[in-house]
């Protein structure tokens, strides 16, 4: 036989070799981090539960999942042991940012501008009176009196209306 004849066998044995060496590492892995867990530790079970432990045997695990709910698991349904902030975040929603301690940013943005004392004032302030957006209605301001601004309205109006009649001129 030649060596080109073997070398396919060869190289399919080595694959499996490799194949299997990678697998046993990550079972001794998954022991180890198994044997690792003690009482009060967080876990996620292989089916996506939050717990903690509370009693750990040689082939069994009792979990802790909520007030009075106690549940016992064989040690191989554990799929990961987290560590105790990983477990506060995700069970408890608390998250704690080591690297700033800074203030975080409002949901308002109103205080992002104003001092908490002119923004109780401003807000005491805007319930007394309605608030201005520039608009003036025909019953806030007599006809008979004719005002500064009603001049170059009235201006506007006549420029649109030779615009729109110089259209029609040029058909």
């Amino acid at each position: 036989m030649s060596l080109v004849t073997l070398l396919p066998f060869i190289v399919l044995i080595g694959a499996m070799f490799l194949m299997t060496r990678s697998a046993k590492k990550k079972q001794q892995q998954a022991a180890d981090m198994r044997n690792q867990m003690q009482p009060g530790s967080g876990v996620r079970t292989i089916g996506g539960m939050y717990a903690t432990v509370k009693e750990v045997s040689e082939d069994t695990v009792l979990l802790d999942a909520g007030p009075g709910v106690e549940l016992l698991f064989a040690k191989n349904s554990i799929g990961a042991v987290l560590t105790d902030e990983e477990y506060n975040r995700i069970v408890h929603g608390i998250e704690h940012d080591l690297k700033s301690d800074a203030d975080v940013v409002p949901d308002d943005a109103s205080s992002l501008t104003e001092t908490d004392a002119s923004a109780a004032d401003a807000a005491v302030s805007s319930d007394d009176r309605p608030v201005d957006l520039g608009k003036k209605d025909a019953n806030d301001e007599p006809a008979d009196e004719p005002t500064a601004d009603a001049a170059p309205a009235e201006a506007k109006t006549d420029e649109q209306a030779k615009k729109s009649d110089g259209g029609s001129e040029a058909k």
